[in-house]
């Protein structure tokens, strides 16, 4: 059980079968470990932000503080071997790998079939889900004709960078494509955990609380940008927009901001930008288009 959130481990799933946690699979690293399973998760797992109070939470009966602290510590070194992995594999194929996390019920899954329709052939994309149960969130982004893979996590809370990868194994992306990663609904865990993400996205509805960035600070701070969605609602909420963004920018000046709605439309041509602009700067940055673009500068030298 996890000594800091209390989810279980050893049930992740991928499309509906099992996976060992001391499976090897091809990524240039080995999943095998030795740590005690004192945290939450089948695959070991970590984050490249090094928030150190994952072990000053930590406890398990029989276990001392410091004995903590060093699993702990050997679980998020894995994990951010496993995320560096992931996104050195996307980077060298131009793949723009987006993390898109939230509470349970802010509408990413809607909101991705809407993008996935809207996106239209320009943009070759895939999707990873994450849930605890079901498969029913990938059934909806195949019936939009999308390549997509389900990763149950059972009693987790969260995906992690073993796990992505594991996924991704079975979902070859073309040269410049677009990765969507939903992660499992929670504002606690996903915000700690690198999957080799270019961004992390979070989504806020407004039928939650304007004060939700200052009670998650953590998310809000890890991501790039916010997509307060449902805004269609607003006539009927008592919702403080202004509040809300205040709240976030508190946590998080740096982070940008969009109103969307998956029902009325609002938000959606923003959003495709910034996916678009993130798929061709993806796809500039690959070693081989770098070498011809320095190639080609050479030669006009």
């Amino acid at each position: 059980m996890c000594s800091v959130c209390g989810c279980g481990h050893g049930e992740t799933r991928i499309d509906g079968v099992s996976i060992d946690a001391s499976h090897d699979h091809d990524h240039g690293h080995d999943h095998g470990h030795g740590h005690d399973h004192a945290h939450c998760h089948d695959p070991a797992h970590g984050h490249d932000h090094a928030h150190a109070h994952h072990a000053h939470h930590a406890h398990a009966d029989g276990l001392s503080p410091s004995r903590m602290v060093r699993i702990e510590q050997d679980i998020l070194a894995l994990n951010n071997q496993h995320a560096a992995a992931n996104r050195a594999r996307w980077r060298d194929g131009g793949v723009f790998a987006v993390n898109l996390v939230s509470s349970p019920g802010s509408g990413k899954t809607t909101w991705l079939v809407e993008t996935i329709g809207r996106l239209g052939e320009g943009v070759p994309l895939a999707v990873i889900e994450g849930d605890q149960q079901t498969s029913h969130d990938a059934e909806r982004i195949r019936a939009t004709g999308a390549r997509a893979v389900q990763i149950n996590t059972g009693k987790g809370c969260h995906l992690d960078a073993a796990m992505v990868g594991r996924a991704a194994d079975g979902l070859p992306l073309p040269d410049g494509g677009l990765l969507l990663i939903e992660n499992v609904g929670n504002l606690v865990c996903p915000a700690e955990f690198d999957l080799g993400e270019a961004h992390k996205v979070v989504l806020l509805s407004v039928t939650e609380g304007e004060d939700k960035p200052l009670k998650y600070p953590q998310m809000f701070a890890a991501a790039d940008l916010m997509l307060l969605t449902k805004t269609d609602l607003l006539p009927y909420l008592s919702f403080d927009v202004a509040r809300c963004l205040a709240a976030a920018r508190r946590v998080n000046p740096a982070i940008e901001v969009m109103q969307v709605s998956s029902t009325s439309g609002a938000g959606f041509e923003p959003w495709l930008g910034w996916l678009r602009r993130g798929v061709q700067r993806a796809r500039s940055l690959r070693p081989v288009a770098a070498a011809a673009v320095a190639s080609q500068a050479a030669g006009h030298a």
